[in-house]
């Protein structure tokens, strides 16, 4: 029997890029320019907002004096992590497991939710790349007015104009490097030595490193980043679905889309509220056309809602054309907000944010360790009694010199020869060796499980860690 299948070609075709005059700029291609334009609205104070705030926090936390030290510094030579008064070791690293979970499920949580809002109002290539546009739109105008500098000769005008962009944008990458670098390294000690030239070698390379980073990718590079590089554009759709918030157009109130005057009726006209003016495009640092349905460089700044929303003003229609919407409003169906995906992941993230506080909570402000001598099981000594030799490091994670007190527990009548009060100064990591004696015939088996303890002498916490001592067998 002789059946045929039908063949529908599904060949991938390039969407037309936007339009910025007579030409189309294709922004599947990495070496096109896109001349984003600027827009207010609601959503651009919002980002804007939130990319000031966030970048002052970025600045500001390694300068904040606190208790002697900076407010926040992964100390990484010493093995010691300051953040506010919570010092943290490499014994207490769960505490970044914990971090890295609790974030992935905020991702999951936010975007089934709110779609891409961490690309387009907390993202650092978002935060920096509008920093960027803004020195660009500075020294060299508006879009119309970037583009026509490009495609003009070079001359005095153009010279210093791109002069005075690359020089802004290159202090900014370097004071971005240099904030980086304060987390790292104490702020006095990181900017005295980097501008008079004292630093060390790797010091200047890791600040020139990330200055260089920040510029090739907010100046240089810019929605590539996101189109071509970051993976969370790629597998974010998995996390949608159709009642996940997005930004998101009417077709059915907009189309057919076209010119008109703002007297016009566009019912009369068989026109839809679109009059295709294109400022959705324009003012999209990706470059796409939101009017053909979502896109994976979509990064929901809400830039094009901004602009759609301004310009429906000006024609005296309704705001909303663009908005932010789900999949189901758009077909004229009901949004479930609440709905088991949400819930499970807000469940799994309440957990895990509770799991964490209370391991930050319960971190102890002493760090314990005990080593036994491995070069011998125990000794006699000339009284008869059996020794056991052992190495205590004891680590202050407190900001401030601790008194302890050692003793053990689990033998008969120890005689301890060591120090049994010491102190510990801020962070320092004490190695203290002692030995424990018994008389032989007070014991009970060979091998006795003890515990030692230290205690801090000003307060009741203390912290225990169990050992073995060894005898002659009976």
């Amino acid at each position: 029997m002789d059946r045929k299948i039908d063949v529908k070609d599904v060949t991938a075709t390039k969407k037309a890029g936007r339009k910025t005059g007579k030409a189309s700029v294709d922004r599947f291609d990495p070496s096109s320019t896109i001349y984003v334009r600027s827009v207010t609205g609601v959503y651009q104070r919002l980002r804007k907002f939130m990319g000031w705030f966030l970048l002052l926090l970025f600045i500001a936390l390694p300068l904040i004096p606190w208790n002697g030290h900076q407010a926040v510094l992964l100390d990484i030579e010493h093995n010691r992590y300051h953040i506010f008064n919570l010092t943290i070791f490499p014994q207490d690293l769960t505490l970044l497991a914990w971090i890295f979970i609790i974030a992935a499920f905020a991702l999951f949580f936010f975007t089934t939710y709110l779609g891409r809002v961490w690309c387009g109002y907390t993202c650092p290539q978002t935060v920096w790349t509008f920093i960027f546009i803004w020195f660009e739109e500075l020294f060299e105008g508006k879009a119309n007015k970037r583009k026509r500098l490009d495609e003009s000769p070079w001359d005095a005008n153009k010279l210093w104009r791109k002069t005075a962009k690359h020089a802004s944008w290159w202090v900014v990458s370097l004071l971005t490097g240099l904030a980086f670098a304060s987390y790292f390294v104490p702020v006095k000690e990181l900017y005295v030595s980097f501008f008079t030239f004292s630093s060390s070698f790797a010091l200047t390379f890791w600040v020139l490193f990330f200055a260089t980073c920040t510029y090739i990718n907010a100046g240089w590079m810019r929605a590539i980043v996101c189109t071509h590089m970051c993976p969370y554009a790629r597998f974010q759709s998995s996390m949608f679905d159709k009642d996940t918030f997005i930004v998101g157009y009417d077709a059915k109130r907009g189309e057919n889309r076209g010119p008109r005057s703002r007297k016009a009726d566009p019912k009369e006209l068989g026109l839809g509220d679109c009059i295709d003016c294109d400022l959705c495009v324009q003012v999209c640092p990706t470059g796409i056309d939101i009017r053909d349905g979502l896109q994976y460089e979509c990064i929901n700044c809400g830039a094009c809602i901004d602009a759609c929303d301004q310009t429906m003003e000006r024609m005296g229609y309704a705001k909303g054309l663009i908005s932010y919407t789900t999949e189901h409003k758009l077909k004229g169906e009901k949004t479930d907000v609440i709905r088991p995906k949400i819930i499970g992941y807000g469940v799994v993230l309440a957990i895990m944010c509770g799991l964490f506080v209370w391991n930050l909570l319960t971190i102890k402000s002493i760090g314990f360790e005990v080593l036994r001598d491995r070069n011998a099981l125990y000794r006699v000594t000339d009284e008869g009694l059996v020794e056991n030799a052992y190495t205590f490091k004891i680590i202050n994670k407190t900001m401030l010199p601790q008194q302890y007190s050692l003793s053990v527990s689990g033998l008969p009548a120890p005689v301890w020869s060591g120090p049994s009060d010491i102190s510990v100064a801020p962070g320092e990591v004490f190695t203290q060796p002692i030995s424990i004696a018994v008389d032989p015939y007070e014991l009970e088996k060979s091998i006795q499980v003890i515990q030692f303890k230290v205690q801090d002498s000003d307060s009741d916490e203390f912290i225990e860690q169990e050992s073995r001592f060894f005898s002659e067998s009976r």
